[in-house]
């Protein structure tokens, strides 16, 4: 691969519609990848997946997928969210997990570039979408990751 691959992340939390929307729009997003396990809880506000399928499409022409294979398990997460886990076992643990699914065969370099990784968390630190984003790019050497 030659073409430098231009992938976004970014989480909903602490950020209202507008910053959201608008971060996505001046960015250049094209899509919008859904990394998150649950997408459809009242706690998910305006990112809902039907809700948010519709306001990406109107408000800034971008496309709208949720990979189940990019998210955790309910396991790797409640260990991690519920019990209080230690974040080096979670980052572990999930690393395998995308690895066993071997998620580089599932997505496209096309698929993903100019694309942008979703979850709620609201900085990339402590998140598995920076995991996808840096795992992706051992495997393909070649993408730009930026975190909105």
């Amino acid at each position: 691969m030659s073409k430098p691959i231009d992938l976004f992340t970014i989480g909903f939390t602490k950020k209202t519609a507008q910053k959201f929307f608008d971060t996505l729009k001046k960015a250049g997003v094209k899509r919008v990848i859904d990394t998150r396990l649950n997408n459809v809880s009242q706690l998910a506000g305006f990112t809902k997946k039907s809700d948010l399928q519709y306001f990406l499409k109107t408000i800034a022409d971008i496309d709208y997928v949720h990979l189940l294979d990019l998210a955790p398990t309910k396991d790797i997460l409640d260990e991690y969210k519920k019990k209080k886990g230690d974040w080096a076992t979670y980052e572990q643990k999930f690393v395998q997990l995308i690895a066993n699914r071997q998620i580089e065969k599932k997505v496209s370099p096309e698929q993903i570039d100019n694309a942008c990784l979703l979850c709620s968390e609201a900085k990339p630190h402590h998140c598995h979408r920076r995991l996808v984003a840096e795992y992706l790019n051992n495997k393909w050497e070649n993408i730009n990751i930026c975190h909105l």
